[in-house]
């Protein structure tokens, strides 16, 4: 997925995906104004539609696979 680096807030737990409800990762700006959010797998399953509509793709799915900011040097 592309991803684009705006001065976006970054998404939070309250940010839900509009297909399934899930924690959302992606934000996609559409061109004709508006915003969807997207869980990591419906980002992935729709991406090339998206990529089509989008103005900008704010992509926060590397969260899922870093570790916690309070993860200690021994989980890191």
């Amino acid at each position: 997925m592309t991803t684009v680096l705006t001065p976006a807030s970054p998404l939070t737990a309250a940010d839900r995906c509009d297909r399934c409800g899930a924690q959302a990762y992606l934000r996609v700006v559409l061109l004709s104004g508006g915003e969807l959010l997207f869980c990591a797998h419906h980002g992935r399953k729709f991406e090339p539609e998206l990529k089509k509509i989008a103005a900008e793709i704010q992509d926060e799915t590397e969260r899922l696979t870093s570790p916690p900011a309070t993860a200690s040097d021994e989980e890191r």
